[in-house]
């Protein structure tokens, strides 16, 4: 009976996923009205005339892009002066802390109300739905589910005023039926990694964990642990191990290590686009990874083409008008009081019927040191294609240039840590190379002849290397991490001076 009832109010979830894709612009043009109507009563309305704004094209000829730094006077508004109604006209009670993933100091994203009910559980709801649709079978809430998230903490800011990785956020509001199912929030929400780990794996080993819930780098580090602790495969300690709800970052490179530390056909993953602004995909179907857009969320989307995502110039575009296979920087305007917020993603359309996206990359995780306009997206599907000629597992990596210099060309600088070596090296580098060439014209163009850019230059680092290197930075578990690409040498060089290797 609690399967049938289960199984019936999950599947009645995707009934409000069918209603957005049925109508993709009519639900975006009713959150756009929404949020215009609650924006009408704040400073920020105000200041851009938001009483004056009509139509999309209004909105976008008055109101400009923002990045965080433009939004955070009127952040300090928020928690340093303590106003209301400055960016969304309800009390904002939570700040979501978020590193990102190419810059040191954290950022403050308010979380609202409204934001958190009716974007990111009503997601939630929406992730439960498209798996069970696709999976009719599952029993995975007869069990636990093993959550990695961040911890909280109490801001000494103001009365009443909380931050922390939205994970602990969304944890601490959970209904209490909802938290009966999940890791004990006294464990979930531990600020020391190195407790959590421990109490993580003492609470586990003694559960019937079916489900895991967190981002790929930092399970799998505390997966490993919990074998090494115990001694005994995964699926032997927990034999009803159905699911893995990951996000934050791409998948691809760590299938391969999950599938040797959960070797049963059974383990099923699930992929989630999740961010401390918003709840924006979920994984469509079982049969490939691209994600729905959420269009139902209260956040209005526009998309900038990335090649002109840092023109002032630049013309957004709305949900209608973008086409499968172009790159575009994400927009969002949300009911937490973002206003044409550029979070960071780029993403490319794979479908418009229903829409359905991959995340190709950062808007500030890109090297182009030599006219290469190398992408996240590349890095990961090349390192894939050589990892699977070489034998090779990759755990973490990061890319920066080499310089000219009298003593060498330019080049690409990978910092590698392997679970399992590449059986040749120099193969490795150079299926690398050649896959990135397939995937990248430009990177093909440069490469010509080595006139500008040399063959990638791999660097093996060992097991455990990039966890110090967090550790050091005071950036371990949450939302935290290592930054793929970067157009500088300043992570390389941080990463080999922590480690005490010579650059």
């Amino acid at each position: 009976m609690i399967k049938q009832i289960t199984r019936a109010v999950f599947k009645s979830y995707y009934k409000s996923v069918e209603k957005f894709i049925d109508h993709p612009v009519a639900t975006q043009e009713k959150i756009f009205s929404y949020l215009l109507e609650h924006g009408r009563n704040t400073l920020y309305g105000a200041e851009n005339q938001f009483g004056d704004i009509l139509t999309v094209s209004d909105f976008q000829k008055k109101v400009p892009v923002t990045s965080y730094e433009d939004l955070r006077p009127y952040l300090d508004k928020i928690i340093r002066d303590r106003q209301q109604n400055v960016l969304w006209d309800s009390p904002v009670k939570w700040f979501a802390m978020s590193s990102g993933t190419t810059e040191d100091k954290s950022k403050y994203i308010p979380v609202t109300q409204e934001s958190l009910e009716h974007c990111h559980y009503r997601c939630g709801y929406h992730m439960l739905g498209l798996y069970t649709n696709n999976y009719p079978d599952t029993e995975f809430f007869l069990g636990k589910t093993l959550v990695l998230g961040g911890s909280q903490q109490i801001n000494n800011i103001g009365d009443s005023t909380f931050t922390g990785d939205i994970s602990a956020i969304l944890m601490k509001n959970l209904p209490f039926i909802a938290k009966l199912a999940r890791t004990p929030e006294e464990i979930a929400l531990l600020p020391d990694w190195e407790e959590k780990l421990k109490k993580l794996s003492d609470y586990a080993v003694k559960e019937d964990i079916r489900a895991f819930l967190g981002v790929p780098s930092w399970m799998m580090v505390l997966l490993k642990k919990i074998v090494e602790d115990t001694g005994k495969p995964l699926p032997d300690l927990w034999k009803n191990l159905e699911v893995f709800f990951h996000g934050g970052v791409s998948f691809g490179p760590f299938r391969e290590q999950y599938e040797k530390l959960i070797p049963t056909k059974k383990m099923r993953y699930w992929e989630t686009y999740n961010a401390s602004e918003g709840f924006f995909g979920v994984q469509y179907s079982s049969k490939s990874n691209d994600m729905l857009l959420l269009l139902d969320n209260e956040v209005f989307y526009e998309f900038l083409p990335a090649e002109e995502c840092d023109k002032e110039c630049s013309q957004a575009l709305t949900l209608a008008d973008v086409e499968i296979g172009k790159q575009y920087a994400l927009v969002i305007s949300t009911s937490g009081g973002l206003w044409r917020y550029k979070i960071g993603d780029t993403i490319e359309f794979t479908s418009t019927n229903p829409y359905l996206f991959r995340i190709t990359g950062r808007t500030k995780q890109f090297i182009n040191a030599f006219g290469e306009e190398l992408i996240v997206d590349n890095a990961d599907r090349a390192l894939t294609e050589a990892c699977r000629i070489t034998g090779a597992k990759v755990t973490e990596y990061t890319v920066a240039p080499i310089y000219f210099s009298d003593n060498h060309g330019g080049a690409h600088e990978w910092l590698i840590e392997f679970e399992d070596k590449p059986s040749d090296l120099k193969q490795f580098e150079s299926v690398l190379d050649e896959n990135l060439k397939k995937l990248n014209s430009d990177y093909e163009a440069k490469r010509s002849y080595n006139l500008s850019l040399g063959k990638p230059v791999v660097r093996m680092l060992e097991p455990g290397d990039f966890y110090k290197w967090m550790k050091f930075r005071e950036k371990t578990g949450g939302q935290n991490k290592v930054p793929k690409l970067s157009n500088d040498r300043k992570y390389v060089e941080s990463i080999l001076s922590v480690l005490g290797i010579k650059s």
